[in-house]
């Protein structure tokens, strides 16, 4: 029986070669359809760049990528683009979509900012068999393949058989990411206006909080701050967590979107420079998930120590109001 660390890095590859397949394909079909007037070109297609910040570029591993600071915020499949609509790829041999619903928003409310004047789609290219696929958003559409096993890829790799040559795609309509005109989304500096704006009312500014535009921000950074709690307090919600070793100075709080189109409060604690958790509450006890320390909330965490000051915190009464509110809001 192969063990489980053979059979992730097998399923990783798996992925890897079929986006590559897709891709190839999906080249050619774009460069033959009427309809598509530019693709973005990358992978082995594209000769190597640097990423670039606060762009739209290809990544040095040749991918589609929008990065803020030299932290990556997006990534793309494939990026197509029609007269009106630009359709954004999702090449994945996932057996359900149900969880893929977060990212999907998160990449299209990017796109939406980058690339205003487009109708901002998705594509999806999923594995015969894919369940979840009633449940997507109206703006996805599916495309099904065979089922796909990259197991003779791994079997030509092994043997180091002749590999036959690199056809590249030729077409006028190839468009490269650091060419593409975009608007100016500075990450940072919507941050700060977000979190300043929540709080011009308490606990929050109900009606920024749910304007058309906030929700999209809201769906970039898939969640927004909107203060903090002192960690004696929150240590009055959360008794069963430990503090050991910890030097954490407050609690960071923030609103997320379930996947029922609810709200719900998670908190972000920092017990070092490069160690951070993120909690959630449940009536069950805490659940606390380890933060990447090179990561992008951790960049985020570094920004709010210079924003939010002492008119930031958040009182207990405040809190219980605060989650009072959000279970009456939907998305």
């Amino acid at each position: 029986m192969e063990d489980e660390g053979y059979i992730s890095a097998f399923r990783s590859f798996e992925g890897e070669v079929y986006e590559n397949y897709i891709y190839e394909k999906l080249l050619r079909y774009a460069a033959n359809e009427p309809r598509i007037k530019s693709f973005i070109i990358k992978g082995p297609h594209k000769h190597r760049t640097r990423a670039q910040s606060d762009a739209l570029s290809v990544s040095w591993k040749g991918q589609i990528i929008y990065r803020a600071r030299h932290k990556e915020i997006g990534e793309f499949d494939g990026l197509l683009f029609t007269d009106k609509e630009l359709y954004f790829v999702e090449m994945t041999l996932v057996k359900s979509v149900s969880n893929l619903k977060k990212r999907l928003r998160k990449k299209r409310a990017l796109l939406e900012v980058l690339f205003p004047r487009y109708s901002v789609k998705a594509l999806l290219v999923l594995n015969e068999g894919a369940t979840g696929t009633s449940d997507l958003p109206s703006y996805a559409s599916v495309w099904l393949t065979k089922p796909y096993s990259a197991r003779h890829i791994l079997d030509r790799l092994s043997s180091k058989s002749p590999r036959a040559p690199m056809i590249r795609v030729e077409s006028a309509k190839i468009a490269h990411a650091e060419e593409l005109k975009i608007a100016a989304f500075k990450y940072y500096s919507t941050l700060s206006w977000m979190v300043r704006s929540l709080r011009g009312k308490s606990p929050i500014d109900v009606d920024f909080f749910r304007r058309a535009a906030t929700q999209r921000y809201h769906d970039i950074y898939t969640k927004v701050y909107v203060g903090y709690l002192s960690v004696e307090d929150f240590k009055t919600l959360a008794p069963d967590l430990s503090w050991s070793g910890s030097n954490a100075s407050r609690v960071v709080v923030a609103i997320e979107k379930d996947h029922s189109g609810g709200y719900f409060l998670t908190y972000f604690i920092r017990h070092s420079s490069k160690k951070l958790d993120n909690v959630t509450l449940a009536s069950a006890g805490s659940k606390v998930a380890k933060k990447d320390p090179f990561g992008i909330t951790l960049t985020e965490m570094n920004h709010l120590d210079k924003v939010m000051d002492e008119t930031f915190a958040l009182t207990l009464p405040q809190h219980e109001e605060l989650g009072a509110l959000l279970s009456k809001l939907t998305h």
